[in-house]
């Protein structure tokens, strides 16, 4: 199992930390999301037959309406 983090830009209450979990949820080989609203970040942990899945990740937050990008 793997992890990525994710900085997330446009957040300001739990309805948006629950739409971008939501949106992270649908992506393909996700398996549990953490969205910190007071962080401004997003845990997505993969399993292990996810693959790269770091472009659709970028791409559902950004389709709910936030910016993201990968934190190192």
């Amino acid at each position: 199992m793997s992890q990525i983090k994710l900085s997330v830009q446009g957040m300001s209450c739990e309805n948006c930390a629950k739409h971008v979990t939501e949106a992270l949820e649908k992506v393909p080989g996700v398996t549990k999301v953490t969205v910190s609203l007071r962080d401004n970040t997003a845990e997505v942990e993969l399993g292990t037959d996810a693959g790269d899945v770091t472009p659709q990740l970028l791409q559902a937050v950004e389709q709910a309406g936030y910016e993201a990008q990968v934190v190192s």
